[in-house]
């Protein structure tokens, strides 16, 4: 049950600050220029990209959750990834989503951030600094764009949805589950598939109704925390992409309206890789 000493007021100010205050680091870096690393030194691949944009607008978001909240722990992409994901207070962070996309420069990527307790979500915040387009969604209290309610699509076919998906930087077999599932969707006469390579913003889009469902075979938490409360709060459903409940780990993702779950579910389970 929600920690009625913490008042939801105070969580959401907490998030929405340190979104945007790391997405203005992000977007003084976009403008001025940084270096971009990859992670082949410590066994990542040379298009999985990291920049002292990512760090330092982590570094931001953790000091302003720590000053409000001290003894909660930190969940995140670069320097945070001891937290426990168990832990009764637990925030999840993804200082920069979109790497690659900020890295050419191109203004669609996110600050992500959610507050879980004992395991489940309560707060979520997920914020384009270009756009200035800020999601925010609060368990039992609807989701948000720019203060505006928002609700999932109507569309309950496959033939009248967009879908989107993503693809994790394995480019093997992952890479060709995903790809045989998009032809099958293409196969059901969908009106087009959409990859725009920002997992929050895209799960956003869900909730917002411009996607009417979006799957990615593999996505860490801090890609998804935030966006997952905004999708279920704006009447959406979302789950693994074998249609187990989603667990607050790396894992398959598919979200959708609910009205057309089922249908992309067979999809992606069809094509999901053994466990």
């Amino acid at each position: 049950m929600p920690d009625n000493n913490l008042r939801r007021s105070d969580l959401l100010e907490t998030a929405v600050k340190a979104a945007r205050t790391g997405g203005e680091i992000l977007r003084r870096y976009f403008e001025n220029g940084v270096t971009m690393r990859d992670k082949s030194t410590d066994g990542g691949k040379t298009y999985d990209l990291v920049s002292d944009a990512d760090l330092e607008s982590e570094q931001a978001v953790a000091a302003i959750i720590r000053e409000s909240f001290p003894d909660h722990e930190l969940l995140g992409e670069e320097d945070l990834k001891g937290g426990d994901a168990n832990a009764k207070h637990l925030w999840v962070i993804d200082p920069l989503d979109g790497t690659n996309n900020f890295a050419h420069h191109l203004p669609h990527f996110a600050v992500s951030i959610a507050y879980y307790e004992s395991g489940v979500p309560i707060v979520g915040a997920v914020y384009n600094p270009i756009r200035e387009d800020l999601f925010t969604a609060v368990h039992g209290q609807g989701a948000f764009e720019n203060g505006n309610q928002v609700r999932v699509s109507e569309s309950s076919s496959l033939n009248q949805s967009m879908i989107g998906c993503g693809f994790y930087y394995d480019r093997g077999d992952m890479m060709r589950a995903t790809l045989g599932a998009i032809a099958e969707c293409f196969e059901n006469d969908i009106h087009g598939i959409r990859r725009f390579g920002t997992a929050s913003l895209d799960l956003c889009q869900v909730g917002c109704g411009g996607f009417d469902a979006f799957f990615e075979y593999k996505l860490s938490p801090w890609d998804f925390a935030a966006g997952a409360l905004f999708i279920t709060e704006a009447g959406g459903k979302i789950t693994t992409a074998t249609g187990d409940t989603l667990p607050l780990e790396t894992t398959s993702v598919l979200a959708s309206n609910g009205k057309i779950h089922a249908a992309v579910q067979d999809i992606t389970t069809r094509h999901a890789l053994p466990k």
